[in-house]
């Protein structure tokens, strides 16, 4: 695998910025801002962008500005969304993906679950912890800490972007520069 994530073999998973949780999620706005960076910069770039939606008559629907940046959106009752069809989704969106970019809440559970349902699915995984969230900050450490020890990869948001955009000459640098400089605070 190569150390630099790649646009063109890479995803971007959004688990369960949902109507119904983002309010308990402590950091929840800072986090689905972070989520907004990846989603608009993958779009900007080519690289497919999915979203998961826990129990959604439940829960309800993501937030509409993540919903809209999803190419698609997989519905699930099992907290790993790769249990509900998320790595099939992936492999037949593109047989070349073999890294995953994910971020979402709770960062303890769904997220969590997913992630290492993708690394037991042979994918390279990256978790996006700027953009994740948990309803207690413990609960969001002790996941990412896990996480880290079970292969998956911590990253920044600005550290994404900047491996898929690759360089200053890239054709949509300067608009990726609005978007970090515009969801970066």
């Amino acid at each position: 695998m190569p150390l630099l994530l790649t646009r063109e073999r890479c995803a971007l998973v959004l688990v369960d910025y949902q109507t119904r949780l983002m309010p308990s999620i402590h950091g929840g706005e800072a986090a689905l801002q972070r989520a907004l960076l990846l989603a608009h910069s993958a779009r900007a770039l080519g690289v497919p962008v999915v979203g998961t939606e826990q129990h959604p008559r439940g829960l309800g629907p993501n937030d509409e500005r993540v919903l809209a940046l999803c190419e698609h959106t997989v519905s699930k009752m099992h907290f790993n969304a790769a249990d509900d069809g998320l790595t099939g989704w992936l492999r037949q969106r593109n047989p070349a993906i073999d890294q995953v970019v994910v971020a979402g809440c709770e960062a303890h559970v769904c997220l969590m679950q997913s992630a290492l349902g993708l690394l037991r699915d042979g994918l390279r995984v990256c978790v996006a912890a700027d953009a994740c969230g948990s309803r207690r900050p413990d609960d969001k450490a002790l996941a990412l800490q896990r996480l880290a020890h079970s292969g998956a990869l911590l990253v920044s948001s600005e550290m994404v972007v900047f491996e898929w955009l690759r360089s200053c000459s890239e054709p949509p640098f300067k608009a990726v520069l609005q978007l970090v400089k515009q969801y970066g605070a």
